[in-house]
């Protein structure tokens, strides 16, 4: 992890989108009082995988916004998913992860591939970890990504279907989110989802 001090030549929030740290600028998180800057790897990166094994508790996997931690964790527990992760190197950059929870919402919030109406179901878009703070989902909100190369049939478009996050809900489940319609929910540790990797540098203002 580094740490921002005069590489973006605007705001982080001005930022999204644009191509910066081996990915694209997806969003700002808070976490013990600072700010991180959440990086998504492009779409040659994808992996898939299960988390991991079902019944065991993974002791350091159940951050919503610290992905390499949670990341570290599973891999250190046997998840190949996580182990793949873990061994990548773009653009130079190596610190990559599963998403947290709370940074996946944000790969979906900036990044919605489909103009099909939001899902809306419990807590949707309910992120208190992000700036600005997320609101539950609406059908219309988020709406297809305003870029481009994220939307439908684009070179850095996401699949309109599941994805993990690194977030440990239970011994046997894990949360994940579709990117078709922004349903967040917790499923099988042993389902096959895809990943889209991430990265984080701390904000210094």
């Amino acid at each position: 992890m580094s740490a921002i001090v005069k590489a973006l030549p605007v705001t982080p929030i001005s930022a999204i989108g644009k191509a910066y740290g081996g990915g694209f600028v997806t969003g700002v998180t808070v976490e013990n009082g600072q700010r991180y800057l959440n990086i998504t790897a492009g779409a040659a990166h994808e992996l898939k995988g299960a988390w991991g094994a079902r019944g065991v508790i993974i002791e350091g996997a159940g951050s919503f916004t610290d992905s390499r931690s949670n990341t570290e964790s599973m891999a250190a527990a046997g998840s190949e998913l996580a182990q793949k992760v873990l061994t990548l190197e773009i653009d130079g950059f190596t610190d990559w992860a599963i998403p947290a929870r709370d940074v996946q919402e944000l790969q979906y919030r900036h990044f919605k591939p489909t103009t099909e109406e939001n899902y809306c179901w419990g807590r949707d878009g309910d992120n208190p970890n992000s700036l600005p703070v997320g609101q539950l989902y609406t059908s219309e909100f988020p709406a297809q990504t305003v870029f481009p190369a994220f939307q439908d049939d684009g070179e850095e478009a996401f699949s309109g279907s599941w994805y993990w996050s690194s977030s440990q809900r239970s011994a046997s489940i894990a949360f994940g989110m579709h990117f078709g319609d922004g349903n967040q929910v917790s499923t099988g540790k042993d389902n096959e989802l895809r990943a889209r990797p991430v990265r984080r540098e701390l904000i210094i203002d």
